[in-house]
């Protein structure tokens, strides 16, 4: 079992969602904070990263500018990190929330050292808003904000468990991965997480663990080192 001291969780926005798809499931996101509780109480520092898919995906049409559709879609980002931030805050867990962008008085501009002061604090620091520019993903968003404060691992939390070779939902014979290398999922076209994000990885030697959020314990144990999911690995 490794042992982390600093993570970036990536949750996914459809994960949030739960069973209706859209918006948020407060039980969903209360036993995230259930948790994250215990390890942040050992000391291990923690930042997320949360998708914007349970509000807003792409562009509504094809005549739709792809910068004012990547704009919505970190706006949707925000909106969930504040109301996730939130439900953290009544369970007892101190939170921030910065952004790349200022939004008056409701987040902080981000900041790498004011960031890495939180986390040593206990507080859990959310990097909403993505890179605040267009045509980059959230994943892509999590990586660099990852790369920038020197998390041990990225801690892909999905609406599926792991990666596999194909679709399991279309192909239920697809194999899943307990190890991958950053390189394969380039070579191999995997969509797990995109080139970008996989190349900001592979540079800064900083690993992957895809996992599925809606195992029972799934969050506790991948911030704890535990083998679960696939481990993405960068050497």
């Amino acid at each position: 079992m490794t042992k982390y001291k600093r993570v970036l969780i990536k949750l996914s926005g459809e994960a949030l969602a739960g069973d209706q798809g859209f918006g948020f499931d407060e039980k969903n996101v209360r036993r995230v904070g259930e948790q994250i509780k215990i390890p942040l109480q050992q000391g291990i520092q923690m930042s997320i990263v949360i998708g914007g898919g349970n509000f807003w995906r792409g562009r509504s049409s094809d005549t739709m500018d792809r910068t004012k559709a990547d704009q919505i879609g970190m706006l949707a980002t925000v909106m969930n990190a504040l109301y996730v931030a939130e439900i953290f805050r009544s369970q007892g867990i101190p939170t921030i929330v910065q952004t790349p962008f200022p939004i008056g008085n409701m987040t902080e501009v981000f900041s790498k050292e004011k960031a890495l002061e939180y986390m040593k604090k206990g507080y859990v620091v959310f990097f909403a808003g993505g890179t605040g520019h267009p045509f980059f993903s959230t994943d892509t968003g999590a990586a660099l904000r990852g790369c920038e404060i020197e998390v041990d691992v990225l801690l892909f939390a999905k609406n599926i468990d792991g990666v596999y070779d194909d679709d399991p939902k279309n192909n239920p014979n697809a194999k899943k991965y307990e190890q991958i290398s950053c390189q394969q999922i380039l070579q191999q076209n995997l969509k797990v997480i995109d080139a970008t994000a996989a190349s900001l990885c592979i540079e800064q030697k900083i690993p992957i663990l895809v996992f599925g959020l809606n195992i029972p314990g799934s969050l506790q144990k991948a911030i704890s080192g535990e083998n679960i999911g696939t481990l993405i690995t960068v050497k």
